[in-house]
């Protein structure tokens, strides 16, 4: 339990942090995006959240069920995962369990939903 508890803990820090190998830069994602590249991505926040906007093509997977969720069930593990929330913290739970669901390239979005904003960058809405 106590491995559990501390592996959980450094997620989330980690989905607060700026290391380029933990994080893609916006400016990347949406190159990725206008490319026939793009990733996976997954926005973990609230379907209000979601639906008053979030980056193109995102799926929508809430972090409370990441550990639920057969979304990705069918998914190659190999492919790049971007994961992002409003800030961080929520985005740490969800790659807890996609790590433990098999992911093994999964980033978090610079910043986050409020830098993506802030940047003026594409968004789509619901």
């Amino acid at each position: 339990m106590k491995v559990f508890i501390l592996s959980l803990i450094g997620l989330l820090l980690q989905a607060c942090s700026t290391s380029s190998e933990t994080h893609i830069q916006q400016a990347e994602l949406l190159s990725l995006l206008q490319s026939d590249q793009a990733p996976i991505i997954i926005d973990v926040r609230s379907s209000g959240e979601f639906n008053s906007g979030h980056i193109p093509h995102a799926q929508h997977i809430p972090f409370w069920q990441s550990f639920t969720s057969d979304a990705l069930d069918n998914t190659d593990k190999q492919q790049d995962v971007i994961l992002y929330c409003e800030h961080g913290p929520r985005a740490g739970f969800a790659k807890f369990a996609y790590s433990l669901a098999g992911f093994q390239n999964i980033r978090y979005l610079q910043g986050h939903m409020t830098s993506w904003r802030q940047a003026g960058f594409p968004m789509e809405t619901k």
